[in-house]
């Protein structure tokens, strides 16, 4: 139970299912919760983020910080005497992966026994992917259209410290062709709108549709994190059909940040 407790929410990118999920999440856990747009901070008006991590921690338990710069939750981190949640930055996105790695083990067993396939943007989802795999011992197929490959030095580490192959590729088919987890995401993120017409032509090829479903195994699963542009990175059809698991994936965002807000929060 974390009754008594306060999370501070600053979420300078907005969100609906991050918002709730862990606003639910501490809600259900017996705690409460105050939530601050980028409107609603001092950040816009650059205030000093050690500034702002000492006084929050003054007021509140803990922190759940969705925004643009990874270097703004380590400042963040680095300054507050309290917990520190990354809810994703334009380099991380962690909470969500963990959630990711929840349904895949609800679905298909041990992930060190599996292979995951990543196809579209070298985006944030695809870096904390890789330092997962790297962490937790599994193989991971990467297909990135060139000039669009996920962070450089994250995946050179990752391919330092892993225990299974971590690829990058550029033909979606060949990720997919071993695949038991067949994953993707939007091709263009938030803050990326005035891209979104080049990034969809240069993204075309890599659609999760049911010609690429063809030339996975039977028994491959779908997972996207949501909110996902139908026809564009995955088509309706798949999201639809049998083999997406995409709703229970985003339930389990809500029982993953009970578990981190229970780990982070929680005394005696």
């Amino acid at each position: 139970s974390l009754a008594g407790k306060t999370i501070g929410m600053i979420f300078e990118k907005p969100s609906t299912r991050t918002r709730v999920s862990f606003e639910a999440a501490m809600y259900g856990l017996g705690g409460q919760v105050i939530y601050l747009s980028g409107r609603d901070t001092q950040l816009a008006r650059n205030e000093p983020l050690k500034d702002m991590a000492r006084v929050m921690s003054r007021y509140v338990d803990g922190l759940v910080v969705r925004t643009f710069g990874q270097e703004v939750v380590e400042e963040l981190a680095a300054y507050a005497t309290i917990p520190v949640i990354n809810a994703l930055t334009d380099l991380h996105h962690p909470c969500q992966v963990l959630s990711d790695i929840m349904t895949v083990i609800e679905k298909r067993g041990p992930i060190q026994e599996l292979v995951i396939a990543w196809v579209g943007d070298g985006n944030n989802m695809a870096n904390s992917w890789i330092q997962a795999a790297a962490r937790l011992g599994f193989e991971l197929v990467l297909a990135c259209p060139a000039d669009y490959d996920p962070d450089a030095a994250i995946l050179a580490a990752a391919q330092a410290e892993a225990r299974q192959p971590i690829s990058l590729v550029r033909d979606p088919r060949e990720a997919v062709a071993r695949a038991d987890v067949i994953n993707t995401d939007v091709w263009a993120s938030m803050g990326q709108e005035a891209e979104e017409a080049e990034r969809r032509e240069v993204f075309a090829p890599f659609q999760v549709n049911d010609e690429l479903l063809a030339c996975a195994p039977a028994d491959a699963i779908v997972l996207h994190c949501l909110p996902a542009h139908r026809g564009d990175e995955i088509t309706d059809a798949v999201i639809e059909g049998p083999r997406s698991v995409v709703f229970d994936q985003a339930e389990n965002k809500l029982h993953i940040h009970k578990a981190i807000l229970e780990r982070h929060l929680a005394t005696g």
